[in-house]
Formats: structure tokens, sequence, C-alpha cells
């Protein structure tokens, strides 16, 4: 019987095993926090959750629109609805356990051994958990990121916080100044201006989001700013450091932003660093990540590495898949290499921004030539039905085969509608198939059907 020894239990590590376990493996996993790693229980699960519960508040904020006003006076007041950050932090960590105790019910289900501990590469085939040693025929190291710090900017837990720590907080931050404007960052100002925070967003970049899709990037920051957000464009942190009463962030042209709490969201870490990861051959690059090739195999024989460990694209989808396919090789079953260019993305602002497939970027630079429409979701029924104003769906697909390349959804549930662009990129599907398949009336999956549509028409503009 093949000894698999997973190192980590976040999505590369627990899919890993179950996968493992499916096919007749004897599998252990070792993870320090508890399963589900850092995503299920200190990132994904509970900043999500977080926003969940933002986007229910926005929605009560927004209701003055369609006709609902409530007693007590709050057709738009951002401080007519309470929110109670105890309860709702509570939600949140509760909720995380919740998930790491079905994950963990689940590997006990199929036979996998958990150990709690820190695991450490002694060689290419012994693993060292706690006080135990174990030799493995495989070996799948699986050991996520952890948020940067920025030199003069560290967290302190109270003031001055990542995002594992904000969860600890008590009261609702007045005033929060979130430094860094990426996905976390976007994610997160989003949130607590919802919530009721005053937010300032600092952005080193001329936009929020620079490595996304601009015109989805566009949409968001005109709807942050409408909602009262402060969004400082061109503006690096030079440091944070906390006041008598909050936080002082100083910016390195001079300039300051005062608030009461500032969050870091500054990038990730990957856990590579003292676990014996390059005393026993495994090849890591300058930023620490392994390197590991298609069917996830790292420089160090019967050694793979799945998740933000590798550095690959840093989203619990594709940790999931690199794990898999890492069983899959080392147990010689049939296997494709992943294919980056079919991966989906969520962003979990309000509204979401869903994409798959090839981008604008690619496109515009001539690296690939597509047809592209773009319908704005303010002609979309059932988005007026539902006061969404804001939005569109961007699809990309060949000039001359109609085959379906990508694009990109800026939506309520994004998430959910990008499903239908993701079949089509993974299984080659033409606009006319996607055209000719049926949508709900009303219903903003209509969009998608509208814009494959559009495609088909020989007045498409080629970009």
């Amino acid at each position: 019987m093949t000894r698999i020894v997973i190192i980590g239990g976040g999505p590369g590590g627990y899919e890993a095993a179950l996968v493992a376990a499916q096919l007749g493996a004897q599998v252990t996993v070792v993870e320090q926090e508890g399963p589900g790693g850092a995503c299920v229980l200190t990132d994904c699960v509970p900043s999500k959750t977080l926003i969940a519960t933002s986007v229910r508040k926005q929605a009560l904020l927004d209701a003055a629109s369609v006709g609902v006003h409530f007693d007590g006076g709050t057709d738009g007041d951002i401080g007519g609805i309470m929110v109670e950050m105890p309860l709702v932090n509570k939600r949140v960590k509760e909720l995380a356990q919740a998930q790491s105790a079905d994950i963990a019910a689940r590997l006990a289900a199929e036979g996998v051994e958990v150990i709690r501990a820190k695991g450490r590469l002694v060689d290419p085939q012994v693993v060292r958990a706690g006080d135990r040693t174990i030799r493995a025929d495989v070996v799948i190291v699986a050991t996520g990121a952890y948020p940067r710090v920025l030199p003069g900017a560290e967290p302190d837990g109270e003031r001055i916080l990542t995002w594992r720590q904000i969860y600890e907080l008590q009261e609702m931050p007045e005033h929060l100044i979130v430094v860094g404007s990426g996905v976390t960052g976007a994610e997160f100002a989003g949130a607590y201006r919802s919530l009721g925070s005053e937010v300032t967003l600092v952005s080193s970049r001329d936009r929020m989001m620079p490595n996304e899709d601009a015109d989805a990037a566009e949409v968001l920051e005109e709807v942050y700013r409408r909602r009262g957000m402060n969004v400082m464009g061109r503006s690096r942190a030079a440091s944070v450091k906390r006041t008598e009463h909050g936080v002082v962030v100083t910016l390195e042209d001079g300039r300051t932003a005062e608030g009461s709490h500032c969050l870091m969201t500054v990038g990730m870490i990957p856990n590579t660093s003292g676990i014996g990861l390059e005393e026993a051959g495994v090849r890591l690059d300058r930023g620490g990540f392994v390197e590991v090739d298609k069917v996830s195999r790292t420089s160090a024989p019967g050694v793979y590495a799945a998740g933000d460990c590798t550095g690959v694209l840093m989203l619990a989808s594709v940790a999931a898949m690199q794990g898999r396919i890492a069983v899959w090789h080392a147990l010689g079953e049939a296997v494709q290499p992943i294919r980056l260019a079919t991966v989906a993305s969520n962003i979990f602002t309000d509204p979401e921004i869903a994409a798959v497939g090839v981008s604008q970027r690619q496109i515009e630079s001539g690296e690939i030539e597509a047809n592209v429409v773009k319908l704005p979701l303010a002609t979309n029924a059932r988005a007026k039905m539902q006061g969404f104003n804001d939005g569109f769906v961007k699809l990309f697909c060949r000039p001359n085969t109609g085959i379906v390349l990508g694009g990109v959804i800026v939506a309520s549930r994004a998430s959910e509608l990008v499903l239908a662009l993701s079949v089509a990129v993974q299984h080659r599907l033409t606009v006319d198939q996607l055209a000719q398949t049926f949508a709900v009336y009303p219903s903003l999956s209509g969009s998608i059907t509208e814009a494959a549509r559009r495609l088909m028409s020989p007045l498409t503009t080629v970009i």
C-alpha cells in the first residue's frame, strides 16, 4: 500500500488526502492549526462570512430604492441599522470552526489520519510531525502562506491588524484605513464600509485592483466612492503608527491619513522556511515559493507541492486541483496537467467580479486575437427588478471559429453566474452553442446568452 504524507491541511492538502484515500493509499495529514488550514480557519471562509453579513446590510440600506422603508428612519442613512460587531465576529469564528469540523469528519470517514503538529521534511521520504517520524512513499507539501508585514507597519493585533486578527475586534472600527488595494484590500474595504465604518483605501497604483480587469475595477471603484469610501490612488504607505486614540498612516510623499484602526493587506509570504525543504532538495524561487511543474512535482523525487506555497495562483480552487493532480500523478492515474487558462476566479466585493479564461489585457496587447462584446447589466430586466444598476457581462471569442475564450462578469453573485462561462471555456464551446442554450427569463444569466448572440453578428468589433 502506498504511504502518502501531506504537510498542511488546507484545500491543497485535504483534497489531496481525500483522493488518495479513495484510491487506496494510506494517508496521513500533518496540520498544526486544524483541518481546513488557514483557508478555512482564518482566511477565505471567515472573510467571505463577514462579507455575506455586509452584503445583507447593504441590501437593507438600498431597500428604499425599491420602495421598502423601515420604521426608525433608515432610507439610506448608514447609521440607522445597527451592527453588533461582537456577534458578527462570533458567528464568523464559529462558522469557520464548524467548517473545519466538517472537513475533519470527512477525512476520518475516509480513514485519513490527521496529526495536529508542525510538519517538517527530513528527507524526500521522511516527515517529522511533532515527536513522530513518518516514512512515506510520496510527500505533498501544502503549507500555505501568511500575511506579509511591512517594516514600519508591524501589526499589534489591536489597532494595526492583519486580516487574521481583525475578527478579534469587539467594536466597529470608527474609521478603518485599509493599506493595499488588491483583492483582499478591496473585499475588506467594501465590507466594512457597508457594515458602517468610515473607510479609507490606500492604493499605491492608479486604480484599485491593478491586476484585474480594468473595466471591472472602474465599476467597483465608482460604487465604493458613491457609498462614501475615500479611495486614495497613487498613495504608497511608508509607515503606520499608533496614536493615543487610533493610528496614523504616513505616505511616501509625506501626506498622512488618520483613523481608528488600520488593516494591512499587502500580500502573502509562503510558509516554506524552516521546514527542511531546501535541505531535502526542494527548489524554491526568489520569493520563497516552491517551484512545481504542471503536475505539481517539485525538484525532489517523490515530493509534490500544492496551494499558496507554490505561488501558482492563490485560489482555494487551484490549491485543491493541484493537490488532486499530485495524487493522480503519484499513483499512476490518468491525469491532465493543470490548465491555468481555464481557472475561474471571483472577487467577493459587492458587486462581485468573476472572470475566466483570457483577459482584456491580453487582447489589447495583441497577444490574443478575439471578438469582444460587453453588455451593461442596466439593460437586463432582472437587474432592473432587483435594483442592480452596476455591472456588466463581457464575453471573448475567437474571430473565425467563435470558440469562447473567456469573460468577465460584474454582478451580484457573479461567482454563481461565471460557471456557464467556465463550462464553455473548459469544453471549447462556441458562442453559437452558448447562444442557443435556454436561459430563464428574466434572469441575470440571460445577459450571458445575449452576449453570445451579439458575438454571432458579423458586425462585432475585433480588438
